[in-house]
């Protein structure tokens, strides 16, 4: 349903009748008129639900945040199996039934796995209370692949036939537009939109176009094949888009939803160290043109919002990640999971060392949550919120730490 001649900037409620029935009521927001000069934006980021992994807690207090949109940033499901008693839910009300205890392969495994995760109701009160805009990373369709190139050994014909299956269902299940409809194993999904002149939205699509992992999808030591300058993470026509859109926008802030770790992250602070093959570290030619086409830009304040690796950081991101003291030109913020990883902890194994190894790295946490930001006219403000469990329900939820960064002159201080 694409609804036409909408009023920019105001509330609006719907609900959705098919024969007899009739759905719950839902709230949404439309933008303001692109050239409006608004003052403030709330948004919050989320990603990485695994339903086998515990509740959607953090979807219920999200439900009752004042923010304007939602970005959804990746693996809004997972394709593993689901056992009879939701796995780390652990029911003993209910039984799903046979046909969830399988990886999804099929348009109708898909399908039905949507069906699962949004019979939620904390999800669906997420849904209902404020418009999402949505992004995937891999577990959609299957975990780590890198384009045409699946994590399993089977063919790259076989793997885009399951590939097309999981895009149709995300098309179809998703508050996307007809411009994304796929065409079998193709979607394009990375899209611009804008608030006022405050904010520009550039979503990216950092999995259908990525050249394959270098040496496996792991951490690895980089090397010339990591290095390589013609590695790309967007593939070349997302990128220029990208690069393009930063130069006619006259947007306070520039803001990039999308997947993976986009700042450098090295697991120990001295000697040798390894990198996250599957972040942007694995592909650093590529961030650094897309650092590079924003500086050149004149993008005063680039913002990157990230999901992926179920715990949030906080990182200033700088022109060169090898000088601690080198210039900072933006700010990322990584929302934790919602609920994948199970219950996490405020301090993880490697809390100590990832700290230590990487000075732009303010905040780092592993419990579950989300992250909500305020873009104002002259600062920008992250709270990443969190909760205690997630394999029981109802836990509260808190503000484990915030920051500010000031417009003009990047870089996070705590609030």
């Amino acid at each position: 349903a694409e609804v036409q001649g909408l009023d920019s900037g105001r509330l609006y409620y719907y609900r959705f009748r098919t024969g007899s029935w009739t759905s719950p009521v839902g709230r949404t927001r439309t933008a303001p008129a692109p050239g409006a000069r608004t003052s403030s934006l709330t948004l919050a980021a989320v990603s990485c639900q695994a339903y086998h992994d515990g509740y959607f807690t953090a979807h219920r207090h999200l439900a009752a945040e004042d923010v304007d949109v939602v970005f959804h940033l990746g693996d809004y499901l997972y394709e593993y199996a689901v056992n009879a008693t939701g796995g780390a839910r652990n029911y003993t009300d209910r039984r799903l039934p046979d046909l969830f205890n399988r990886e999804t392969t099929t348009l109708e495994d898909y399908r039905l796995r949507y069906a699962l995760y949004k019979s939620d109701p904390d999800l669906r009160a997420a849904h209902a209370a404020h418009p999402f805009v949505v992004t995937w990373d891999d577990h959609e369709a299957e975990n780590n692949y890198a384009g045409e190139i699946p994590e399993n050994d089977v063919t790259p014909e076989e793997f885009l036939l399951r590939r097309a299956a999981a895009y149709r269902a995300y098309w179809e299940n998703q508050p996307l537009r007809t411009p994304q409809r796929p065409t079998g194993p193709d979607m394009t999904l990375y899209r611009r939109l804008r608030f006022g002149r405050l904010a520009q939205f550039d979503i990216l699509d950092t999995r259908q176009y990525r050249d394959d992992q270098a040496y496996g999808d792991g951490w690895r030591t980089p090397g010339p094949e990591s290095e390589d300058p013609a590695r790309t993470m967007t593939g070349a026509t997302q990128e220029r888009w990208l690069i393009d859109g930063w130069r006619a926008s006259n947007a306070t802030w520039n803001v990039v939803p999308q997947q993976v770790t986009f700042a450098q992250r090295r697991d120990v602070p001295s000697g040798a160290f390894k990198l996250s093959m599957d972040s942007w570290d694995g592909y650093p030619a590529s961030r650094q043109r897309v650092l590079a086409g924003a500086e050149a830009a004149g993008v005063d304040n680039l913002m990157v919002l990230t999901g992926d690796v179920h715990v949030s950081y906080a990182f200033d991101l700088k022109k060169d990640f090898a000088d601690p003291a080198s210039r900072t030109i933006g700010t990322e913020i990584v929302t934790t999971s919602i609920a994948s990883g199970k219950d996490g902890a405020d301090r993880p194994a490697n809390w100590e060392n990832q700290t230590r190894a990487n000075p732009h790295l303010k905040h780092y946490n592993g419990r579950r949550g989300y992250a909500v930001v305020t873009l104002g006219t002259k600062e920008a403000r992250a709270d990443f919120r969190t909760v205690a469990a997630v394999t029981t329900p109802g836990a509260p939820v808190t503000t484990a730490a915030s920051f500010v960064t000031e417009a003009g002159n990047p870089g996070l201080t705590p609030a």
